[in-house]
């Protein structure tokens, strides 16, 4: 079963926003960011960076499954890459 370019592309955009949007109401801002940006801050750049991991995950999956099983490598690569993003801010 093959599935269309395009719409892996949509998945996984998707798939990074969301992971990135949830990440940074559960986390919120790190302590640097509320010191330089005050309290609030662009959930832009959390949703980048989850797409980022979602690319990642989904990518490095893909190379040894093929099919649909490789999105949820795409969650967890953007669950890393996020977390990991946090720890070094």
């Amino acid at each position: 079963m093959r599935i269309d370019p395009a719409l892996t592309l949509a998945i996984i955009l998707v798939i990074g926003i969301v992971a990135g949007l949830i990440f940074d109401r559960i986390a919120g801002p790190g302590w640097l960011t509320r010191q330089i940006a005050g309290s609030t801050r662009g959930m832009v750049t959390s949703a980048l960076v989850g797409i980022a991991g979602a690319f990642i995950g989904y990518h490095l999956v893909a190379l040894a499954v093929s099919g649909p099983v490789a999105f949820l490598g795409a969650i967890a690569g953007a669950a890393i890459v996020l977390w990991g993003w946090r720890v070094i801010k």
